[in-house]
């Protein structure tokens, strides 16, 4: 009992002072929590616990339906053809050298799938910081399209480590083809719905709501795809993240609604996802031999990987705004986890690698965070200086 009494305490302590730390160090709260839980699980403060582990589950389901509120299905379907083409273009890129590095590196076939992941987790959280650029607002597009192929393939990985390669995966497959036939199917009925009868959305989640219907009907929507998930035996992050694209999708009178949505996770269930990592991270892992020259290995590779992918935007943004957006990408910290957690327990990669890629995503984040700052006001100061030389000449 005293021990749940210590695992309470300190897992409240580093909810409440965690964002405190993140503003002195000028970094997102996201890696200061998984440190703090590292640090504190070393420390005996932080145990293994059932009930901590399915709140920490359901807070990583709560993140992945929190960025699928980021995606508007009809602003993507919007999106001019030539801009696409380049999109897609970005992603294939992104995957070729992706193939080419783990193939010639023998690095394991995981790896082709860890590489390339993209997450517009934290690119939401860079444009609190700098605003609705253009270089964001592509690289949520990009972002939102590369994180449903992210997705997708983690659900095909994580039923290939659990089933392998045969019947059983075919089953799953087939099983993920039907459930997204009724899901695009659902999407066409609830869109045609809601044109013809606009009134629905509103007696559903109505502007003026002091019973809190557009909470409860996310939840609802949220725990059904986790529950169809569920019994389909598939990835329940998938059903999350469906669950998530819902909302601004049809019910795009409610513009604060996913921000409503993300202060309640961010506030709660989702720094408990982000600690329990960080216990998991034994930091006497540090001393293996080869573990932080690995990491860096992986953090670099994933880094480049998607800055050489993003040139193919140089037309659409410029030089400096296409590198950006390349950067903006190469924070996938949660998918990045969850995967390598998945591949760490079906023993696809092994405990040195687990370690790796736990340290790549904090070194990502941490560095990509710092050379984002640093060539924006490089890019702005060339702007100001080119203002004052063309004032004088």
């Amino acid at each position: 009992m005293s021990d749940n009494v210590v695992l309470i305490t300190t897992i409240s302590l580093i909810i409440i002072f965690s964002p405190f730390f993140a503003k002195v160090l000028k970094l997102p709260t996201t890696p200061i929590e998984i440190i703090f839980g590292s640090i504190l699980g070393y420390a005996g403060f932080i145990h293994s616990e059932h009930l901590f582990e399915i709140v920490a589950e359901i807070g990583f389901l709560y993140l992945m339906f929190i960025a699928g509120t980021e995606i508007n299905l009809k602003n993507v379907i919007k999106t001019p053809a030539s801009l696409m083409k380049r999109v897609l273009l970005y992603l294939v890129i992104l995957y070729t050298l992706s193939i080419t590095l783990s193939l010639y590196l023998d690095l394991g076939k995981i790896f082709i799938v860890l590489l390339p992941l993209i997450s517009v987790g934290l690119v939401a959280s860079l444009s609190k910081e700098y605003g609705k650029t253009p270089w964001l607002a592509l690289s949520m597009t990009a972002g939102g399209i590369g994180e449903v192929v992210s997705i997708g393939l983690l659900t095909l990985t994580s039923a290939a480590l659990s089933t392998g390669f045969g019947l059983g995966l075919f089953k799953t497959i087939g099983a993920l083809l039907l459930f997204l036939v009724f899901m695009f199917l659902l999407f066409r009925a609830m869109e045609l719905l809601f044109w013809w009868f606009p009134k629905v959305s509103l007696a559903l989640m109505p502007h003026k709501d002091n019973k809190e219907q557009d909470i409860r009907l996310s939840m609802g929507i949220f725990f059904l795809l986790v529950g169809a998930m569920l019994y389909l035996n598939l990835e329940l992050a998938f059903g999350a993240f469906l669950a998530g694209i819902f909302i601004p999708t049809f019910f795009e009178h409610k513009h604060e609604l996913p921000e409503k949505l993300a202060s309640f996770g961010f506030g709660f269930l989702i720094p408990i996802f982000f600690i329990h990592i960080g216990s998991t991270f034994n930091l006497e892992a540090l001393a293996m031999n080869g573990l932080v020259s690995k990491a860096l290995m992986i953090a670099l590779a994933m880094i480049l990987m998607r800055v050489l992918a993003s040139l193919v935007f140089i037309k659409d943004l410029g030089k400096f705004d296409a590198i950006l957006m390349g950067l903006s990408h190469s924070m996938p910290l949660t998918l990045l986890i969850a995967m390598a957690t998945l591949a760490y327990n079906a023993n696809s990669i092994n405990t040195l690698h687990y370690y790796a890629f736990i340290l790549a995503a904090l070194f990502q984040v941490i560095s990509v965070m710092v050379i984002i700052k640093l060539i924006n006001n490089y890019k702005e100061n060339l702007e100001k200086n080119k203002v004052w030389y063309n004032v004088f000449m």
